[in-house]
């Protein structure tokens, strides 16, 4: 059971990495696998290799906890696989209710970060502060247009996959944000292996390099690190707000428009600008769903560390 509910974790994570402003580093801190996630990533460094060499492949998988990762990898991977093709649905015919979702599991996210900080003072409210002015920044930031060479597909995969560890900031944002996203999001429906091995590439350097950093911050400045990860998620929910008047558009091959650079109306400005039902009470009835849900996982999370 334990082995099954890591491959559903990681479906769920690879499903939030599909979409644009939402983290799979959120999922994994909300069901309790955050630091062990940090503490099993880090060990990929080159002394790895020493320790094959010397004392052999069982060594390094119980050193790197294999399991842990092979089932949430895999559960990862066929999420992105599986939910790339229906949340680009969501997201191309019923933008509401898919944004109001992830809005309501992001601000519940936040909740339950907010809990796990200990010293509550002016130090982690300006940590919290200037995580949460970061996260509105990087929203407003006007996307690039980089050609998807191996270089850039190897670079951008380095820098998104540290969007994808940290709560509250989404890789595939970052891939949007670096004019990416489209065309990484065709790889994976047509399985561009080549252009997908680049892209992989840079995502095993980044990651491991950056979750040093990380588990070193958590180690010596946890509820600092902790209040900007909630700041970071707060300031996410800008990207995430249901209603959106779109500025500009990414247009793909296949006629669908993917929307670059957006800002948050109200949703009587919206049913101004579009013409559309606003769905307020769908809205809100999805966004409270994803909160109930993210609070009743924290639950049983805390329920399953007393049991043992």
């Amino acid at each position: 059971m334990k082995y099954f509910r890591l491959i559903v974790i990681g479906l769920l994570m690879g499903a939030a990495e599909v979409v644009p402003g939402v983290s799979g580093g959120t999922i994994a801190f909300i069901t309790g696998i955050y630091q062990r996630l940090i503490n099993a990533i880090k060990q990929f460094t080159p002394a790895l290799v020493l320790t094959l060499f010397r004392e052999g492949i069982p060594k390094v998988w119980q050193q790197v906890d294999g399991l842990f990762l092979l089932f949430l990898v895999a559960g990862m991977g066929t999420g992105i696989v599986l939910f790339a093709g229906g949340i680009s649905y969501m997201l191309q015919h019923h933008t509401i209710v898919i944004w109001s979702l992830f809005f309501g599991l992001v601000l519940a996210s936040a909740f339950v970060v907010a809990n796990q900080i200990e010293q509550k003072n002016l130090t982690t409210l300006l940590a919290a502060a200037a995580g949460a002015v970061f996260g509105v920044t990087i929203t407003q930031l006007i996307p690039l247009e980089l050609e998807p060479g191996p270089l850039t597909l190897f670079l951008g995969g380095s820098v998104a996959v540290c969007a994808w560890i940290l709560p509250g900031i989404s890789g595939s944002f970052i891939l949007l944000i670096l004019g990416l996203y489209a065309f990484v999001i065709d790889a994976i429906q047509v399985l561009d292996i080549y252009h997908l091995a680049f892209l992989g590439a840079g995502c095993a350097v980044g990651i491991v390099s950056f979750s040093h950093v990380l588990s070193r911050l958590l180690a010596h400045y946890q509820d600092v690190t902790l209040a900007v990860l909630m700041g970071f998620m707060l300031g996410s929910l800008v990207k995430l707000w249901p209603w959106k008047n779109t500025l500009s558009y990414l247009l793909r091959d296949d006629g669908r428009k993917i929307p670059l650079v957006e800002e948050p109306v109200t949703p009587q400005q919206y049913e101004l600008l579009t013409g559309a039902d606003p769905q307020i009470l769908l809205a809100g009835a999805v966004a409270l769903g994803g909160c109930l849900l993210v609070l009743l996982i924290d639950w049983l999370v805390i329920e399953d560390d007393e049991s043992r």
